[in-house]
C-alpha cells in the first residue's frame, strides 16, 4: 500500500505560477504523474514522470510546467509558470507500481482567476 498526499493548491492570477507537492509514503514506483479534472471534464494526464528520468507532458502544458522527483524526500513536485484560467482543476498525483497498480493522492485544487 501506498498513500499520496498533495499539496501546494491554491487561488493565483492569469500568468501566475504555483509549486505543487505529493508526499509518498513509499519510493518504489515505476511512474509517477500528475493529472487534472476540470468542472464537467474527465479527467486528464499534465505530466508523468518514470524512473529512468523519462517524461511527458500533455501539449497544453508543454513549456509551461515541469515535473520533478525529489527521490529523497519521497515527493514529487509539478512547477506550473503562465498559469491560464483553463488551467483552473483539482490536481491529483498518481504513483504506479511496476505491476501497473495505482495510488491517487486526495487532490488539491488550482484556481486561476483575476
Amino acid at each position: 500500500q501506498a498513500q499520496l498526499v498533495e499539496s501546494g493548491g491554491g487561488l493565483v492570477q492569469p500568468g501566475g505560477s504555483l509549486r505543487l507537492s505529493c508526499v509518498a509514503s513509499r519510493s518504489i514506483f515505476s511512474m509517477m504523474a500528475w493529472n487534472r479534472q476540470a468542472p464537467g471534464k474527465q479527467r486528464e494526464m499534465v505530466a508523468s514522470l518514470t524512473r529512468n528520468g523519462s517524461t511527458d507532458y500533455a501539449d497544453s502544458v508543454k513549456g509551461r510546467f515541469t515535473i520533478s522527483r525529489d527521490y529523497a524526500k519521497n515527493t514529487l513536485y509539478l512547477e506550473m509558470n503562465d498559469l491560464k484560467p483553463e488551467d483552473t482543476a483539482v490536481y491529483y498525483c498518481q504513483a504506479r507500481s511496476a505491476y501497473g497498480y495505482d495510488w491517487w493522492g486526495q487532490g488539491t485544487r488550482v484556481t486561476v482567476s483575476e
